[in-house]
């Protein structure tokens, strides 16, 4: 299996199978979603896109942000803690974010798009060692080299290549690493659209025993939860 790594730059050449990797905090409140009852999540690029989509279903729910910062008219922003607090039993989502729903939009000439973050780490590894494709291609939403940003996603793209490779994984420093990167620091308490716990939730590590795999419907990407 040949393991390649990717960004929003250059996802969209990726071919065959490609998890896009979003832990701070796209693919973290997307598994925590799945858990409160939420059914499926359509997966967005454009604040307005969104909008178009809630005024055709306006059962939907809006989820996201633009810079982590809450989308003014939406009932949720991107954080795993607000809607921890809320049942969302055979609801469906609207999901835009800055980094991780750009991934999987991106991805256009992938056959198969997963989406992962540390909560459902090994289940994603599972899921991909059962097809065992010939590549693998991780995209690593949030990394911007130049502004150093990203390495939570970095960490996590490692853990998984590991984990198919079948090689140790060091999960404290995996751990060490996302607090440490410059997305986790804004995690600290001092800034309201970031809260602390949002933290600890992404750092759940394999909360979830189920892969998150996007299908497309209707030129939409809707994302689904498969139990391992």
């Amino acid at each position: 299996m040949e393991i390649k790594r990717a960004t929003l730059a250059t996802c969209a050449s990726a071919t065959g199978l490609v998890v896009a990797i979003d832990v701070l905090r796209a693919f973290t409140t997307a598994a925590f979603l799945f858990q409160q009852g939420v059914k499926e999540i359509v997966l967005v690029s454009g604040v307005e896109e969104a909008f178009r989509l809630r005024k055709n279903n306006p059962d939907y729910v809006l989820l996201g942000e633009v810079d982590g910062i809450k989308v003014p008219g939406f009932d949720f922003g991107n954080s795993p803690s607000q809607i921890a607090k809320h049942t969302f039993h055979n609801t469906q989502v609207i999901q835009r974010t800055t980094a991780g729903t750009q991934g999987v939009t991106l991805a256009t000439n992938a056959d198969i798009i997963l989406t992962a973050s540390l909560t459902n780490v090994s289940a994603t590894a599972h899921y991909i060692q059962e097809r065992n494709p010939p590549r693998v291609t991780l995209i690593q939403t949030g990394f911007f080299a130049k502004q150093d940003w990203g390495d939570e996603d970095i960490a996590c793209a490692d853990a998984i290549e590991s984990l198919l490779l079948n090689q140790p994984i060091d999960w404290k420093n995996i751990a060490q690493r996302v607090r440490a990167s410059r997305s986790g620091t804004h995690y600290d308490g001092s800034r309201s659209h970031f809260p602390s716990q949002d933290l600890e939730m992404a750092l759940q590590i394999d909360r979830f025993n189920f892969a998150m795999r996007v299908k497309r419907k209707q030129a939409l990407n809707i994302l689904y939860c498969i139990e391992i």
